[in-house]
Order: C-alpha cells, then structure tokens, then sequence
C-alpha cells in the first residue's frame, strides 16, 4: 500500500457516524472516490439528536475537549474549528453533587482558579494540584506527540530520546492504576472523585485505568470545557457538509451485511467492497479498492467475515473488557433548573463498590449511581422553549443488553423505566429540586439494548473497549485487517480508543495508514512549511 501505483482510487466506508464522515472526507480530499453507506435513517452514529415539541436534545457525546485535534482535523480540510463551529466557554467548567454533602463543588474554568478551589478543599492541595496539572501536562504532550496519532505499523518511531528518557516514569505510571496514583497525592475525596472521574471518559474505572490518564485532568482543570452553540449534532452536519463538498457520496438506511473479498497471491484475500440492503430490505452491493469500517469493531469482524478471515475473532473478544453500558433520559421540563449548570455530577459515597457494580465479575445497576446531567438549555436558547430546560442524562451501567431498551412516555422496557423513575428521585433528592418528577413534560428513555441493535455495539456498551492497560495504545489492536488487505478500521472501538477528538484522530489514522506514514505525530496541515516539503 506503500506504492504510489497501487493506491486505491475507491473507497467504501462503513457506518456515516462521525468516524466515518471524517475518514471519508479526509479520503476524498487525498483524491479517492469515496461512498459512505449508514444502517440507520440519519448520519451521526451516536453524536444524533432527537427534537420535539421545541426541544433539541443531543443523544450522545457533550464534553467539548482537546479542541486542538478539532482544529487540526479541520484544517486538514482547508477550514477551521473558528469557522465551521461557535464555541462557547463553560465558566464554571461543571458542578458536582457529593452524596451525603449537600453542598457542591463547582470546578472552574482556569488553572489558577481550580487550584484556589482545591486548597479550599483540602490544605496544600492547591501546591500538589499545580504539580499534578504540570505532570497530566507533560504526559499529555507526549501523548500526542508519540502514541495518539500513532498506527504503530512500526515501533521504531517510538525509540526516541523523549520517549526513552521517561521510560521507568511511564512504567509506573501505566502499571498503577488511577485512584491509587490519585490518593497518593490528596486525602480529600471530593477532591479524589473529581481527578478519577476522568476515567469513565474512558470507558473505564479509577480503580483500573493505568495512572498515565491523569493526563485527562489537563484537559477540563487547565484548558477549560467548551460548548459548540447549536448542540454537538452541530459538528455531524459539519463534518458531513465538509466531506460531500469534498465529493464523498452518503447513502443512508444502507445496512452493510458482508465486506467482499476475493483470494489474494501475497495474503489470504483482498477487500473488492461490501453488500447490503437498502431502505426496501432489497440486495445491493458497492465495489471498491479500500473498504474502511467505522462500525463497531467486534460487528465488523465476527458479523461481516468469515471465520478464516478474522483478525478478531469471537474468542479475541472472550477476553476483552468492554466499557460501561448506558441508560440515558431526554427529559423536556417545565421552568428553571438554576440548581444544575450545563455539566453536572452526581458521585456516590462508596466509590469502588460503584464502579464493582458496573465493572467487577457479578454485575448489576448501581443503587444509588453516580451519574451525569448535561442541561444544554443552560447555554444554549435553542436547546429548549423559552421558560423549560433540556436535560440529558447518563447513567453508567453495566454493558449488558438486557438491560432493555428504552421509549418514549414511558413506553420502553418496565424494568429500564423503573430505573429511570428512580433516577429522576435520586437528581430530584441530591440537587433539591422535590418537584422535578411533576415538572417533566418530555421523557425519553435509552438503553443498552438499544445500543446493541441501532449501532450494533458489542455488549451494548456505550463507548466501546475499555482503557485498562491491555486494550491501551498498541495493545488496543490494529487499525488494519492482517488477513485482508485493503481493510482497514476507525473508531472508538480501534486506534486510538474512546471518544470524539480519538474519532478524529482515528480517521487520520485511516489514512496515515493508506500513505504508509509510520511516524507518531500528526499530519501536517494544509499550507504548512511541513506539508510544502512533504
């Protein structure tokens, strides 16, 4: 794939979520003729929206962070984050409900400003954050500069003094997990709560994720939480704008059913497109030269290949560790909601026993949960009718689809719905809003279940593998097929993992891939002295 004369000049991606627009459009715009065929009625993957009686709510991701791989993924389109989106500023960045406490904490939106709260906190712990931040720092630098925009196609670009210097560093740092590393440096334990949580971002827990992902904090106590005005469904018609200008073709309610291959002489088959049904349940197929699946990794390999040609087969996924499932509410409520800010936090008093329950050998769904509340409408006008709030809720469970699925007023699984009764008591109880049950005039319930068949999720997880050490960087897999060539695989299921600015990057991915670039930093943008020369 190297040789320029062999390049692909088609391609077919699977899945029109936001891996996918961004794979395409970066595919497209290096000159190839690129379809993107999704299974469900609308693009965006889980970044979608539902909107109804005057409410916009977002179904998926809310925390805007790491904007500069936002920015660097549209300039490799010849745009800008300034351009293509409005962000806004969260100041304070979120707030967090402690049970048992009834007073919050409302995490600002500045380094110097967080580490005043943190000596509030605790005494002291306002010098250690700073030391803290200085380290999440440095790792979050390297991060970027030698493992997220890596393929580790080779691992030769790895030996660099950088990287060597901090050897016995990083060792440590990946083989203590999160909340040991946490509580080494501060007793409080709001103030432990609020470094581990990062990890959920991660589709994991602070009792396993490797210490190293303390560089999550640089990321919401120094840079600052944004917000994209219009909703985070803002950056799907972005993103899919940007690729069709580019030429890519978008072809919805499109449910890929096998990727093709034909014997290959150097390996055991080559990729020649897909099939699928259409909107009709009719069969149809596209062929191409490059097939990239931005679907769920384990549905790609063990749904759309035959045995004898999967990288990763059923019992690969045997021994995975998927991360936390979901219940999400989309509740439409009537009158003010100052009691909430955009992002906040509910944590529970036994932290581990939460995080056991989600994640540990006999699973069930945490009573009381620490949980999530994006409130939108606290931003944004158009997020609800005047005089109501938005509010979206996240619920860590464990991935289990049967779990159930969700509905509309009530009407999905009565197991799910009960869960959600009790969710609305326990926001209702910790938040001091007694009447927040009656005010509820839209409700809207998701649940794992319902991962499992619109996205065809493993496990109906909501983000997809989890960040222990073993599904981390070069140990999370490949973002290439070994038995198929012209297969390769985006998303937050492959490199480099969980999250929107990982999507972005894990299309650029797709085609460092494509070019044969080895190297671990990010390509050059368009108009750089970098780009002239390459």
């Amino acid at each position: 794939m190297r040789n320029k004369t062999t390049k692909p000049r088609t391609a077919v991606v699977i899945g029109g979520g936001i891996t996918g627009l961004a794979t395409a459009a970066l595919l497209a715009r290096d000159g190839l003729e690129v379809t993107v065929l999704e299974k469900n009625a609308t693009v965006g993957g889980r970044t979608g929206s539902w909107e109804t009686d005057g409410f916009r709510f977002d179904t998926g991701p809310s925390w805007y962070l790491m904007p500069e791989v936002f920015d660097h993924f549209f300039r490799l389109l010849g745009t800008s984050a300034d351009e293509q989106l409005d962000l806004v500023q969260l100041d304070p960045g979120y707030r967090v409900y402690f049970e048992g406490d009834g007073a919050p904490v409302d995490v600002q939106a500045t380094r110097e400003k967080n580490i005043a709260l943190f000596e509030s906190l605790e005494p002291g712990a306002g010098a250690r954050l700073a030391a803290y931040l200085d380290s999440a720092a440095d790792v979050y630098d390297m991060a970027k500069k030698r493992f997220l925009y890596s393929t580790f196609a080779s691992f030769l670009p790895l030996l660099r003094p950088d990287v060597l210097s901090r050897g016995p560093r990083l060792a440590r740092l990946l083989l203590q997990p999160l909340s040991s590393f946490v509580a080494g440096k501060f007793t409080d334990s709001r103030i432990r709560q609020i470094l581990g949580y990062p990890a959920v971002f991660l589709g994991s827990s602070p009792f396993t994720t490797p210490s190293m992902y303390h560089l999550m904090s640089r990321l919401d106590l120094e840079d600052g939480v944004l917000y994209p005005r219009g909703g985070f469904h803002r950056l799907i018609t972005v993103i899919a704008a940007l690729a069709e200008s580019e030429g890519v073709k978008v072809q919805v309610n499109a449910d890929v059913t096998r990727i093709r291959t034909e014997p290959d002489g150097r390996r055991r088959a080559r990729a020649t497109g897909v099939e699928y049904r259409d909107a009709a349940g009719n069969p149809a197929a596209v062929e191409a030269d490059l097939v990239v699946s931005a679907a769920d990794l384990h549905h790609t390999e063990t749904a759309l290949l035959p045995p004898a040609l999967q990288t990763y087969p059923e019992k690969y996924w045997k021994s995975r560790i998927p991360g936390p499932g979901g219940i999400l509410l989309h509740l439409g409520v009537r009158g003010e909601l100052p009691q909430l800010l955009h992002h906040t936090l509910l944590f529970t008093k036994d932290w581990k026993a939460n995080f056991e329950k989600i994640f540990g050998k006999n699973t069930s769904v945490p009573d009381p949960a620490s949980l999530y509340i994006c409130r939108p409408s606290a931003t944004d006008t158009d997020a609800a009718p005047a005089g109501q709030e938005n509010l979206f809720v996240l619920v860590p469970v464990p991935s289990d689809p049967g779990l159930g699925t969700g509905g509309i007023d009530g009407a999905g699984d009565p197991g799910l719905e009960k869960l959600a009764d009790t969710v609305i008591g326990q926001i209702a109880s910790w938040a001091d809003i007694p009447d927040l049950a009656e005010r509820v005039t839209v409700r809207r319930t998701v649940g794992p279940g319902d991962f499992h068949s619109d996205f065809n999720s493993w496990r109906g997880t909501l983000l997809g593998p989890a960040h222990v050490l073993k599904q981390s960087a070069f140990f999370r897999g490949s973002n290439a097929s070994r038995k198929v060539t012209n297969l390769l695989y985006a998303g937050g299921s492959t490199l480099p993992g969980i999250g929107l600015p990982m999507c972005l990057i894990s299309a650029e991915l797709v085609l460092k891939r494509l070019r044969g670039e080895t190297g671990t930093e990010a390509l050059p943008e368009p108009g750089t002295a970098a780009e002239r020369q390459g």
